[in-house]
């Protein structure tokens, strides 16, 4: 019998390729946008952390994106479930498996302790909270709410305003011995989720507390400079168990915090023709400090005539969180320029929203109609009033909720919904409602539709 072989026309090749682009070009906006979220603690090192510097091994993704532990807030009445605690509700399941020996310890002392989070999203922020493990709990266990002491160590009120990109909060941690887990928890304010991180941690014990410091940087160079920024690179420290990241210093001035597999970093918001001496040290996961690297000086380039160089444009702008039937925030990441930012301009179509100032990396849109997709731009400035290429998205509002406004003095039920300063919100509990119990002061009551 013949067989009868069909050639694939030039169309179907061309539809083949064109599908083929497509998806390339949609799994790169997908990676870009995860990774643009969100934070993580990075002293002392958390599990995701100790993942991505390679100390923890075996971790499945969490090496690529320790930022991105972000589950429902609330906890404990609401959050990640018994079980999936440490990834997030079982975003990253490996960080799951609990044991005795399977991960890495920080060594801590009981009592005033500092917890340092690199964001690589500044959030507006409910709150800050710790929880530790009860001296009787089960290591061998999977981590659970009955695993912990349900009362936060340490609590910090955040006000719903944005952090800085390095942020830490001092805490006295409780009296242990041995191994614990540490949940750190960043509660966010415009949105229904935060960001849970364990920390593991020994208190003295079996395991012989960490005093060795790393070795100092070595070959701390310039790579290049501007009028208002030098980019500085160094040679890796070594440690007795690992070194996790490096301190960057201007003087005496601590000008930022790197990851241990990061050996360069560029120093910005200089002066023009100006002396500057820099320094970088290394520390370890339980905080030893090396000594400084070679001290660079170096003077940053002149001015040389008027400003004629516009800032970059600003990256990564998104709607951020769920929009409301009036209103939603955008957000951006910082633009960069030769001498400073001064600040940004906002616009709705071809109309000025705002102008805001150079700190600035969100701007909150209100008035708008419900259920109606609009266009914004955002563009960097400087003092000389040099203006950006535009960042871009669109960005749609909620429909309009037919559910009642939320009041005080009232008997809700599970799954009622009610409307509170524009947005939606589902009952979590029974209850009858007080004032100070809005939807967006407590989570455990209300969900953010």
């Amino acid at each position: 019998m013949s067989s009868i072989r069909y050639a694939r026309s030039p169309f179907s090749k061309v539809v083949t390729y064109v599908a083929a682009m497509l998806i390339a070009v949609i799994s790169m906006v997908l990676i870009a946008e995860k990774a643009f979220s969100h934070g993580y603690v990075e002293g002392p090192a958390s599990r995701a952390a100790l993942c991505k510097s390679g100390q923890n091994t075996d971790c499945g993704a969490i090496v690529y994106e320790p930022q991105s532990l972000e589950a429902p807030k609330g906890f404990p009445a609401a959050g990640p479930a018994d079980g999936k605690i440490a990834s997030a509700n079982g975003a990253f399941p490996k960080l799951d498996e609990q044991s005795a020996t399977r991960w890495t310890k920080v060594n801590m002392n009981s009592g005033q302790n500092t917890f340092t989070w690199k964001l690589t999203a500044a959030h507006a922020t409910t709150s800050w909270k710790y929880y530790i493990t009860k001296p009787n709990w089960n290591p061998n266990a999977a981590l659970t709410r009955d695993s912990f002491d349900l009362t936060p160590f340490c609590s910090v009120n955040y006000g719903g305003v944005q952090p800085p990109f390095s942020y830490s909060n001092t805490c006295n941690v409780p009296a242990r011995s041995g191994y614990h887990v540490i949940l750190a928890v960043w509660e966010i304010a415009d949105t229904a989720n935060a960001f849970y991180n364990v920390i593991d941690v020994n208190f003295g014990g079996s395991n012989p507390v960490d005093t060795q410091a790393p070795t100092a940087p070595t070959g701390l160079t310039a790579t290049a400079k501007t009028t208002s920024s030098v980019a500085l690179a160094w040679n890796a420290s070594t440690d007795n168990v690992g070194v996790t990241g490096y301190q960057v210093y201007n003087g005496s001035n601590l000008v930022a915090t790197v990851s241990g597999s990061t050996l360069g970093y560029n120093v910005t918001g200089l002066s023009a023709n100006t002396a500057y001496t820099f320094s970088v040290k290394a520390l370890d996961a339980a905080g030893n400090v090396s000594a400084a690297s070679n001290a660079l000086n170096v003077t940053t380039d002149s001015n040389s005539g008027p400003d004629t160089q516009a800032p970059t444009a600003p990256g990564g702008l998104h709607v951020m969180g769920a929009p409301t039937s009036t209103g939603l925030q955008l957000m951006w990441s910082p633009s960069t320029d030769n001498v400073g930012v001064t600040g940004y301009r906002v616009y709705q179509g071809s109309t000025l929203l705002a102008t805001v100032p150079g700190t600035a990396t969100s701007y909150n849109v209100t008035g708008l109609s419900p259920s109606t997709t609009y266009s914004f731009s955002v563009y960097a400035i400087d003092a000389a009033g040099n203006q950006s290429p535009p960042s871009t998205v669109n960005g749609t509002t909620a429909a309009e909720s037919t559910a009642p406004a939320w009041a005080p003095n009232t008997a809700y039920t599970v799954g009622t919904l009610v409307t509170y300063n524009g947005s939606v919100y589902e009952c979590r509990q029974n209850h009858t409602s007080l004032t100070g119990w809005e939807p967006s002061n407590v989570p455990a009551l209300w969900q953010l539709k």
